[in-house]
């Protein structure tokens, strides 16, 4: 019996151990390549300076504060008492851009809109003084309010093709044939400063303020012999919050509860 070629066998474990790895070595080697390319990287991009980095910041967050009072929210702040009680002077409201549009606007809800005709008289920016410049500034990125005083806040009472009715002065307002019961009035005066009877065109809103008796509403205008509607294009959104002063904080959503009975335009 021919004995076994041992010299075969060595010559084949020799070849393994020539031309193959240890496996035990591969993962070291992979982590030291890793390695290698992560320090290849950072040598590549060198940090950037302090001040730069400083600067693109606030870069960005100027951009996402000017998207932010473009299509999202706005401070405003109540300059008379034509709101009073719901909001007092000085008040700083923040106003919802996604209503309408996103959101629809109800009768009841607290809106603030672009002057329609010269409601308001003056401008508080034609000869600022140096605060008004700083608050122009802040406001132009929605971190102050506006103070140009070009905008107006009521309360939405009638939409399109409402028809809104006060029989006389101290009488109760009436929505498409329903009296309302308004809490959130003067309750030192009565609804009604003046009697009208108005049918609200399409495209148009009749808005009073809460103070009745002390506000240039669509009332008063039209008392006066002018148009007191005002274009729904002119409305810049739904007054959501009081946020200062902080005692005073609360939603601004209690409106809507006077006007459930009313139903749709006649």
């Amino acid at each position: 019996m021919n004995e076994p070629d041992d010299s075969r066998l060595a010559v084949s474990d020799d070849e393994d151990t020539a031309g193959g790895e240890d496996p035990s070595m591969q993962g070291g080697r992979r982590g030291t390549e890793r390695g290698q390319r992560g320090a290849d990287r950072g040598r590549r991009r060198p940090r950037m300076p302090l001040w730069l980095d400083t600067l693109v910041t606030m870069i960005v967050a100027l951009v996402i504060a000017v998207l932010v009072k473009t299509f999202l929210i706005q401070p405003f702040y109540i300059p008379s008492a034509s709101m009073n009680p719901t909001l007092l002077e000085d008040d700083k409201i923040l106003v919802s851009k996604l209503s309408p549009g996103v959101f629809d606007l109800q009768r009841g809800d607290v809106i603030v809109f672009e002057d329609p005709d010269d409601w308001i008289p003056g401008d508080a920016t034609e000869n600022p003084t140096p605060r008004v410049r700083v608050m122009m500034l802040l406001s132009m990125v929605g971190l102050a309010p506006d103070p140009s005083q070009d905008h107006l806040v009521k309360r939405l009472i009638g939409v399109a093709g409402d028809h809104i009715v006060c029989e006389d002065k101290g009488e109760a307002l009436e929505v498409n044939g329903v009296t309302l019961e308004e809490p959130y009035i003067n309750p030192g005066t009565a609804a009604c400063q003046n009697a009208f009877d108005v049918t609200v065109p399409d495209g148009k809103v009749w808005v009073m303020g809460d103070n009745r008796y002390a506000s240039a509403d669509s009332a008063w205008h039209d008392y006066r012999g002018e148009s007191g509607f005002v274009d729904e294009s002119d409305i810049t959104g739904r007054a959501e919050v009081i946020f200062w002063p902080a005692s005073s904080w609360h939603r601004l959503d209690d409106g809507r509860e006077s006007f459930a009975d009313v139903p749709e335009t006649p």
